[in-house]
């Protein structure tokens, strides 16, 4: 008997590790044909066990918007990163010559999801520079890191805008996996813009993980921290240390959080967490009943009030370095929280 259940644990412990192996690798590499899987919230129990035994589908992210879409002046560019990668990229000047924003989608994303906030930002007079993560749109490769290695990405495109575009102040901002790249990207690559812009940021990667489950109504345990471990060893590094509420730390430039009340999949609580752990001026504005969705789409006017208000706080600035490297004065409009 003792022999018999020794045995089915042992399986048990096999099918469920080879199973997490299969879920975590559908979930970092693009594949070629089939339909995106439906949002876990849309699936039926069927569908829901088919996701269970085989893994989602996740398509490689294309862009099959022009650049014209975002304005008519809109330049192709293709940006050098490390390793031979290549990301693609689009860029339009704005009115104000002087300032860049770059802006990085989300998972499963391409650099035209960012088209309505880069609209919003040529409106306001700034330059914008859309980009491309690895794997998606119109860079080299099929995978993604969920904003660990698409870090280096961000250094690249800054990298980028430093020596070939004619800007002197530079502005990041990011959705979701696009805003943990960028804050690992100012913790871990050496990054330092003049201000940033983070929407639907997690706090860590398990978090993340767990509420897909959620989502589907299961237990996430102990399936989600064998999707964070197998998913890591797939791609080369610790996904229990991905946690951009460890990289907060290191922002060193005024920085904004927009963030849903509702949303499911970067609970408002974590994205707090990673504000608190911001030791320099900071906002964070929340919006009633959004999900994980681009708030400028349902609050058009609300958003471009809070980011033009904030870039312009930033823009004049007085800087007093204390001792121990934290800013002793900034305007009034900083170190708030917004609601």
């Amino acid at each position: 008997m003792l022999i018999l259940v020794a045995v089915l644990v042992v399986t048990g412990t096999i099918a469920i590790n080879l199973i997490a192996y299969r879920h975590a690798y559908a979930m970092i590499h693009f594949t070629a044909g089939n339909p995106r899987t439906q949002r876990p919230e849309k699936l039926n129990f069927s569908q829901k066990l088919g996701v269970l035994l085989h893994g989602v589908n996740l398509p490689r992210p294309k862009t099959l918007r022009p650049p014209t879409d975002l304005d008519p002046s809109t330049k192709s560019l293709r940006i050098d990163c490390a390793n031979g990668i290549k990301l693609g990229a689009w860029y339009c000047s704005g009115k104000n010559t002087d300032q860049l924003v770059i802006l990085f989608h989300g998972y499963g994303a391409e650099k035209s999801a960012t088209i309505p906030e880069a609209k919003a930002f040529l409106d306001m007079g700034f330059s914008v520079l859309l980009v491309d993560f690895r794997g998606s749109g119109e860079s080299s490769e099929s995978y993604t890191t969920v904003g660990f290695k698409e870090a280096d990405d961000v250094a690249a495109a800054v990298n980028y805008a430093k020596e070939h575009l004619p800007h002197r102040r530079i502005i990041l901002y990011g959705q979701s996996m696009g805003a943990a790249a960028i804050l690992r990207a100012v913790h871990s690559c050496g990054v330092h813009p003049d201000a940033i812009i983070v929407e639907a940021v997690f706090d860590n990667m398990l978090n993340t993980v767990c509420h897909r489950f959620e989502a589907m109504r299961l237990p996430s345990f102990p399936c989600a921290e064998l999707l964070v471990f197998w998913g890591g060893c797939q791609a080369g590094f610790n996904g229990f240390k991905h946690n951009p509420v460890e990289y907060a730390a290191s922002v060193e430039c005024p920085i904004l959080f927009m963030h849903g009340e509702s949303d499911p999949r970067a609970h408002i609580d974590e994205a707090r967490r990673v504000f608190d752990a911001v030791h320099v001026p900071k906002q964070f504005k929340e919006f009633p009943k959004l999900r994980h969705e681009p708030p400028v789409i349902r609050f058009p006017r609300e958003w471009k009030d809070v980011v033009g208000g904030f870039l312009k706080a930033a823009e004049n600035k007085t800087v007093l370095k204390t001792g121990d490297g934290t800013f002793s004065h900034y305007p009034t409009e900083f170190a708030i929280l917004t609601r």
